[in-house]
């Protein structure tokens, strides 16, 4: 049963277009489609409004890992030691280069596998084996010469120079086994990479080794 406070509409109110003129339809359609034509165009703006600011937070991002600071202070060690996006500071290489010709210059056979190994562990993947045989190649020597020992220390009459991939360092080296003592000076080139604020090893190189003349 129908509610009697309930009017059913008339035909003026269900048909919007009764009554009205032809021309009233096509401004409507019009109308429309320029509403339509202006949404579209506000979401463009929109979408190359959102590519713009991906863009620009893309290369802040980029931009602060590449300025991104990272400490690294072994113990005991002081001056500033750090490495802005893939550029390391001067003390920093300093630093890294006493430890590099403490680790691979100066052993004994009871010292010298468990320094190679620290020194393997900062071994770029790209070197790691290499350098790996070339230290083995230094183990094999000193078990069929258990005496021999070498202590190598960074000359202070000479400075230590660096490139972007490489430190040279003026070492002087002394080797003994069975009592008898010889002394060399050369250069250790010490080859790296900064990737990730990350110190890598990529080679150690003995340049212009002689004998000590007296």
């Amino acid at each position: 049963m129908p509610f009697p406070f309930l009017k059913p509409k008339t035909a003026a109110q269900s048909d919007p277009m009764l009554g009205q003129p032809a021309s009233f339809g096509i401004h409507r359609y019009l109308q429309g489609s320029a509403n339509l034509f202006e949404e579209n165009r506000l979401l463009k703006f929109a979408i190359v409004g959102l590519f713009g600011i991906t863009a620009v937070l893309g290369a802040e991002i980029y931009s602060s890992d590449q300025n991104r600071r990272t400490v690294i202070v072994p113990f005991g060690a002081g001056g500033d030691l750090y490495v802005t996006g893939s550029k390391p500071s001067t003390d920093y290489l300093r630093a890294i280069a006493r430890n590099i010709v403490e680790l691979s210059g100066s052993y004994s056979a009871y010292s010298a596998g468990p320094q190679f190994q620290e020194l393997l562990s900062i071994a770029h993947p790209s070197a790691y084996n290499q350098m790996r045989d070339s230290l083995n190649s230094i183990l094999d020597d000193l078990s069929d010469n258990p005496t021999l020992s070498i202590a190598t220390y960074i000359r202070a009459d000479q400075p230590v120079t660096w490139t972007s991939s490489e430190i040279i360092v003026p070492v002087e080296k002394v080797r003994v086994i069975g009592g008898v003592i010889r002394k060399f000076r050369g250069n250790l080139k010490i080859g790296y990479a900064i990737e990730n604020g990350r110190f890598w090893l990529t080679h150690l190189i003995e340049d212009n080794f002689d004998a000590e003349t007296r």
